[in-house]
């Protein structure tokens, strides 16, 4: 089974769905760690309530900005077996050195349905634009801004009695269940990646995914 580690920066209920789906078989890898950029970050704590190794790792002393040595995150994760990286609410930009040590195997959630929104506040972008629909993305990490192959995308309506929390809370649910389905396709199905587009290939006859 594929192992996985997750990256975040802050709350980490979306790495939380993963492990849940990972122990329920859904996944199709399993979750071996949980990374932060903050050594304060909830997402930590709740690592270590699921019996998850917790690793904070120095990122340099700004926030938001492009890790410093990623050399020594991509020791860590190899020292650990991990194979993919899935970025979760993870609040810094990877470059070529971690990029190159796992090319198109670091996928990302965004809270809009990309091109649209991408960067920081998406949810609240969409909010202040006045969008009637937006949603989620996951997609393919590459050294572009939310811009790598789109894997897979859900859609939620912005209602008329929407508060700009009630959104977030329907997006994150959105994500929460789209994320590890996500996922568990792109570790179980055959794909290909032809510039910016991914294609998944059918599955032969008889056998199912």
């Amino acid at each position: 089974m594929r192992a996985l580690a997750v990256f975040a920066s802050g709350q980490g209920t979306n790495f939380e769905a993963l492990v849940a789906s990972s122990r329920r078989g859904e996944l199709g890898g399993r979750v071996v760690a949980l990374v932060s950029d903050r050594p304060d970050a909830p997402a930590l704590a709740r690592a270590r309530r699921l019996g998850i190794e917790a690793l904070p790792l120095d990122a340099g002393r700004r926030w938001r900005t492009r890790i410093e040595d990623e050399g020594a995150w991509v020791e860590a994760l190899r020292q650990r077996g991990a194979e993919f990286v899935l970025l979760a609410g993870f609040m810094r930009r990877l470059h070529v050195t971690f990029l190159s040590a796992f090319p198109d195997r670091i996928l990302n959630i965004h809270p809009s349905l990309l091109p649209a929104f991408p960067g920081i506040d998406a949810i609240r972008q969409a909010w202040a634009h006045g969008a009637r629909v937006t949603g989620c993305t996951v997609h393919l990490v590459d050294e572009s801004l939310d811009a790598g192959p789109i894997i897979a995308q859900s859609a939620v309506e912005v209602r008329d009695e929407d508060t700009l929390e009630s959104l977030e809370a329907r997006i994150h649910d959105a994500e929460h269940r789209l994320y590890p389905w996500a996922v568990r396709r792109v570790l179980s199905e055959p794909w290909r990646r032809e510039g910016r587009r991914l294609s998944f290939e059918p599955a032969p006859l008889g056998r199912s995914a």
